[in-house]
């Protein structure tokens, strides 16, 4: 009896002081485990229509087909990716279905588990961040998306940037660009290069590298109207996604389709919040004399991680996983007081577990996605961090959470 009444305090005492958040194993085993449950749930009940969109881009590729048109026979919905995704997605295409997506699914999340453990931070507080976004890589992983590749470019960017590593900087940014455009977004950390001449001249070669690479797969002439045509289609598709109905709540959850749900105002023009946003976020580069300061730099990491999603109309739930990490790092980073703490429940509730069985299934169907309130708390945040920001408030970070290594 004493040695379970020991056992009981001890785990008590583990959850009491937040000790959990900073074991290795439970990371692990949260992390992967979730996303290999969540992917293998998606192969047995057959929803794996975006892995058969992205199959049949190498495969469309391979046949010179419009990789941008419709194909009701073979899957539902367009592709919306990049030529280069051919290259990309080509060795899980060679397996068998079952096994590609599996393959796909744990691919994306081990490659995001490796971007958060190079972040320039302590061990446990990288533990810390993967548990606390173990939830929204498994709400990732279940689209069977590429979006935890993209951040984990994006991270890989920054990091890599940090360390004075152009080379593979710019790699990660620019194979992140040319699948999805929002890897674009690692270009706001040129100015932490110290060598930045050099950071352009990588651009460029990546550039072309990436941009060439299909043709390893198809004619230059194919692949040249392929980049014609996937403008085409995210220019329709961006038109698409602001559409006001029961059908289309799943898209555009941003600050301009919350604002657009909740005030049943379809004709409200993006610009009219991107704009200050643009305005917003460029001043805080205003605070040019801390470039080099690790803290400056992982704030605005959460700044440009949280933008690239609230403010675009592309935005889906999975799209979150861009997002939530940066949430997570922003809080690992604060002194956690009561209105810290209530910031970042807001967050995990609303924006994490927004379409979990945490809420009803009449909130989650009638208020929480109708209105797109997944974005609520992340704007919110971002405006804080902005103000972080403009008043120094980053300078407090403890540095003992950090690993300063600069470029």
């Amino acid at each position: 009896m004493r040695t379970i009444n020991m056992s009981e305090n001890k785990t008590k005492k583990w959850f009491s002081s937040g000790a959990f958040l900073h074991d290795k194993t439970l990371a692990l085993v949260l992390w992967f485990g979730l996303a290999f449950i969540a992917v293998l749930l998606d192969f047995l009940h057959g929803m794996t229509n975006n892995y058969i969109i992205f199959k049949y881009v190498y495969i469309h590729t391979l046949q010179h087909t419009n990789l941008y048109l419709e194909y009701p026979q073979q899957y539902v919905d367009v592709n919306l990716y990049g030529p280069v995704f051919s290259m990309v997605i080509a060795p899980f295409t060679l397996l068998p279905d079952w096994l590609g997506i599996i393959f796909w699914g744990m691919f994306n999340t081990a490659i995001l588990y490796v971007a958060i453990r190079k972040l320039p931070i302590e061990a446990k507080w990288q533990y810390a961040i993967l548990i606390l976004s173990a939830h929204e890589m498994m709400n990732a992983a279940s689209w069977l998306q590429s979006n935890p590749l993209i951040v984990a470019c994006i991270i890989l960017g920054f990091v890599f940037i940090h360390e004075g590593k152009n080379i593979w900087a710019l790699f990660f940014i620019m194979l992140a660009t040319f699948v999805k455009l929002y890897g674009i977004v690692g270009f706001a950390f040129f100015f932490f290069s110290k060598d930045k001449l050099n950071f352009i001249k990588w651009a460029f070669i990546w550039g072309a590298v990436f941009f060439v690479l299909p043709m390893l797969l198809a004619p230059p002439s194919f692949v040249m109207q392929s980049y014609h045509d996937w403008y085409a289609a995210l220019t329709f598709k961006a038109a698409k996604n602001v559409r006001l109905d029961i059908h289309n709540d799943y898209q555009d959850i941003s600050v301009m389709g919350m604002i657009r749900r909740i005030f049943n105002y379809p004709e409200f023009k993006n610009i009219y919040i991107t704009i200050p946003a643009m305005l917003i976020f460029g001043l805080q580069y205003l605070r040019y004399n801390y470039f080099s300061d690790l803290r400056f730099r992982l704030y605005l990491l959460c700044s440009v991680l949280i933008t690239t999603v609230i403010f675009t109309t592309s935005a889906e739930s999975p799209t979150y996983i861009i997002a939530f990490p940066a949430v997570c790092i922003w809080y690992v980073l604060q002194q956690h007081t009561k209105m810290i703490n209530a910031v970042f429940i807001f967050a995990l509730l609303l924006t994490s577990f927004s379409y979990s069985d945490i809420f009803t299934p009449y909130v989650r169907d009638h208020i929480i996605r109708p209105y797109s309130l997944k974005a609520l708390p992340c704007f919110v945040l971002w405006i804080l961090i902005a103000w972080q920001i403009f008043s120094k408030q980053f300078l407090s970070v403890d540095r003992t959470l950090i690993l300063e290594k600069a470029a």
